[in-house]
């Protein structure tokens, strides 16, 4: 190891006086591990606990898994095997894959040097994903392995598999692998990499003959190299000295510091018990502040499907924000700080770790990670794992352990705050009971930080027809949450009052759905008649230019609800002009809220974000565009949203930028599939949900939705060339589609010329002026002098709710709608 290392680096394995951490089992149990160049630096040597075919456990020093370590340590050691690896490999492209639990960090490292694009196995089951292989760790305390990569080729690339784990001790881990792999993607080179290799001559032949009868090269390398020996009845030997040692301390109570924070706290060798000393649910516990991180969209909490280097490259410049976060919620006098890891989400929690550190100068920080192997503890000099804190897994059965984390009879190690960094899908009630890992913690340390990571098992799941919405699921799959159930309708004038005054936020609840007469009705039959041949063209050119931007890779997001239909049309011209079936996807973007960070997360999951294509109907003054531009920025998405017309001229894709009707502006659910405008609120929507929606169902005998979207297909055929003309004349405008934001600056205008303080008053176009008139409080409506008769459905609506309409000569919009500033003013 690198000279000058803090304290802990690979010199500590061996203590001061020169006692190394292996001395007490060598003693013991009379296991010997040579003393060749590096190797005792790096590991020392406990007992597991409970394993029938192996009683000895090589304990890194350098990995953070069970023994605390600074995280430069960690990541400098694990990129130092990857330069070992780039050595063998040269130029040649890789493929990492390492082993669940203990490497997968170590893996992440590897592939970050080698530029590389990583995988691990996996021990967790995740709904919606089927193991592409199989093997067999036989050695450990859980030996099956699950391959779950999001793309099934993912190892099927070119180049060189290195596969990585923390020690070689037999090699069969890697023959299962590569005998598993090699029968589905055959390739000329593995590469093996490990921190110690401590295979004897006759492992390695077999490992040797394995690899001429596969026709491939296997290579070994690691960082130092040894050998074991053992007695022929070690584990009886070990599994003699674990019960002598437990009945010998069994018992003992340790009092002091530790007893003032929890009630019992029980030492069977060195293991910490006990509940919190309030017994309360650990969220309510003192000492213990929970936060969800804002992790970068499109970024893995962790390689269990894949990551890529670019990933990588996006987490390391969302670090310093995450720290700023993390050491927020710090209290500022800590002197040794522990960012504790959970099983295999390893890598993420060292990155933050690193990243802490570099915010925190005058604290010491470290890192480890919890496991579900049971090791024996010892709190005995020469003995690498000193105390365990067992806990309840927290997904599934069993217990999981914290080593080294208690300071035993060592009170220079105590912590005076762990951060925990867990997934979502670990983020259970178990996790919070009162003896769960939070509250176990709190029995050691004065303050516990629960960082929660989102996680790929955890994202809920799209809702689709027919038991969400009137639109068949092939067609659309809703990124909502299904509200059907509660009661989210308030009148029109209270809801104004409540957004106007700030009390409330207009997604906070839903207007009451308007039901228009026979006479509206028919007037929304004429105008869809008289338009359909319109809103076929500008269909037509968004779809057009999207495919020739984005590729048939294309994925479609709509938002949801004015949006939906759109991207039906759009998603059903690519379908019969190309053949192409494109996903889509409805989601919800609400004006001071964003864009769904959730749904968001699903998208960039299951899709290239890249690829992502964000449509709508129109614009009006360019609030919407805005918002979606702020909610994506720094993600890996393309804000760029793509409408049918963009009379406020701010975007850069759109089918016309007149001020046109497109009739379903003209009604509310009954034409976009029966589903309600989005809701976001705290009382029904988790952090870890999508936004809300209803579906009513009660209102499909007055449903248009197919109607509307079969009357515009039925003019596809003929206005394709039309269409295809269009955009092409699109593409050659080049920067005159760039948008000038002279709706915005229209908007401006008005709003001055009528005393509005406030923009949002302010809804211009044919779609948002009807929106105005079918659920806000309107003052008046603006029509151009020289409108036509596509304005009387909103002529029929103003006259309904006593609503003065004003022609305007020179209006940059067909109409616009003012809302009623109310007594009380605006926000």
């Amino acid at each position: 190891m690198v000279a000058g290392q803090p304290e802990g680096g690979a010199a500590a394995g061996r203590q001061a006086g020169g006692a190394w951490d292996g001395s007490w089992v060598a003693e013991q149990v009379g296991i010997e591990l040579s003393d060749a160049p590096g190797l005792r630096d790096l590991v020392g040597m406990a007992i597991r606990r409970g394993n029938p075919a192996r009683a000895q456990l090589l304990v890194s020093r350098v990995l953070g898994k069970h023994v605390p370590q600074h995280p430069s340590v960690v990541l400098g050691t694990g990129r130092r095997l990857g330069a070992e690896v780039r050595a063998v490999l040269g130029a040649e492209p890789a493929v990492v894959l390492s082993y669940a639990e203990t490497a997968t960090a170590l893996g992440q490292c590897v592939a970050d040097e080698l530029g590389a694009v990583h995988l691990h196995s996996t021990r967790r089951a995740v709904p919606g994903y089927t193991s592409v292989a199989g093997f067999e760790e036989e050695h450990s305390h859980a030996t099956s392995h699950l391959l779950l990569p999001r793309d099934p080729e993912l190892l099927a690339a070119d180049g060189a598999l290195v596969l990585v784990d923390d020690e070689l001790s037999t090699g069969r881990t890697v023959l299962n692998t590569i005998a598993a792999l090699h029968r589905r993607w055959p390739r000329r080179r593995y590469v093996l990499a490990a921190l110690v290799d401590l295979r004897t001559a006759r492992d390695r032949a077999r490992l040797a003959e394995f690899a001429a009868g596969l026709g491939a090269s296997v290579t070994a390398v690691a960082l130092a190299r040894g050998e074991i020996r053992l007695p022929v009845d070690v584990v009886a030997r070990a599994a003699a000295v674990v019960r002598g040692d437990v009945a010998a301390r069994a018992g003992a109570v340790v009092r002091g510091d530790v007893v003032a924070r929890a009630a019992v706290v029980v030492r069977a060798g060195a293991v910490v018990r006990g509940e919190g000393a309030t017994g309360a649910p650990a969220g309510e516990r003192a000492g213990l502040v929970r936060l969800e991180l804002d992790w970068p969209l499109g970024v893995p909490e962790g390689a269990r499907h894949g990551c890529t280097p670019d990933e990588v490259r996006r987490l390391t410049a969302a670090l310093p924000a995450l720290a700023d976060t993390l050491a927020g919620r710090l209290r500022g006098d800590e002197r040794r700080i522990l960012v504790l890891g959970s099983e295999e989400l390893m890598y993420a929690p060292l990155r933050l770790a690193e990243a802490l550190a570099g915010v925190l100068p005058q604290a010491e920080v470290r890192f480890s990670s919890t496991t579900r192997s049971p090791v024996h503890a010892v709190d005995e000099e020469g003995y690498p794992i000193r105390t365990v804190v067992d806990f309840p897994a927290p997904e599934g059965e069993g217990e999981r352990y914290a080593y080294n984390v208690a300071p035993g009879r060592r009170p220079a190690s105590r912590f005076d705050a762990v951060v925990l960094v867990v997934d979502a899908t670990a983020d259970t009630p178990a996790l919070h009971a009162p003896d769960g890992l939070p509250a176990r913690l709190l029995a050691t340390t004065d303050r516990v930080v629960l960082a929660v990571l989102p996680t790929v098992g955890a994202l809920p799941r799209p809702l689709g027809g027919p038991d969400f919405s009137s639109y068949s699921a092939s067609e659309v799959r809703w990124l909502l949450t299904d509200l059907s159930g509660a009661a989210l309708e308030a009148p029109t004038a209270e809801r104004e009052a409540a957004t106007q005054s700030g009390r409330a936020h207009y997604a906070q609840s839903l207007p009451v759905e308007y039901q228009p007469g026979p006479h509206y009705q028919e007037l929304f039959r004429q105008a869809l008649a008289a338009s359909a041949r319109r809103l076929a063209v500008a269909v037509g050119v968004v779809a057009e230019t999207l495919l020739r931007e984005r590729g048939s890779g294309l994925v479609l997001a709509s938002l949801a609800r004015a949006g939906t239909p759109v991207g039906l049309l759009v998603r059903r011209w690519l379908a019969r002009t190309h053949g192409l079936t494109v996903p889509h996807y409805a989601v919800s973007i609400l004006r001071g809220r964003g864009v769904d960070r959730v749904a968001l997360r699903y998208l960039a999951h299951h899709h290239e974000p890249r690829q992502v294509a964000f449509v709508d109907g129109w614009t009006g003054k360019g609030a919407i565009t805005r918002e979606l531009t702020a909610a994506l920025a720094g993600t890996p998405f393309d804000p760029a949203l793509a409408v049918l017309a963009d009379p406020g001229r701010c975007v850069r894709t759109y089918g016309t930028r007149e001020d046109f009707l497109i009739p379903s502006a003209c009604l509310n659910s009954t034409v976009s599939g029966l589903v309600s405008r989005t809701v976001l609120r705290a009382d029904l929507i988790g952090p870890g949900d999508f936004h809300g929606a209803k579906h009513y169902r009660e209102l499909a005998p007055h449903d248009l939705s197919a109607r509307f979207v079969d009357t515009v297909c039925e003019w596809y055929p003929t206005v394709r060339q039309e269409a295809l003309a269009a955009a092409d004349l699109l593409a050659r405008q080049g920067n005159r589609r760039e948008p000038d934001w002279a709706g915005w600056a229209a908007v401006e205008r008005i709003s001055e010329q009528y005393g509005l303080a406030d923009v949002n008053l302010v809804k211009p176009g044919v779609g948002e002026t009807t929106r105005v008139l079918l659920r806000r409080v309107p003052w008046r409506v603006l029509v151009r002098a020289d409108a036509g008769t596509e304005l009387e459905h909103l002529r029929l609506l103003a006259k309904e709710r006593d609503v003065p309409v004003e022609e305007v000569a020179g209006l940059p919009y067909s109409c616009v709608g003012l809302i009623r500033p109310l007594a009380n003013g605006g926000r």
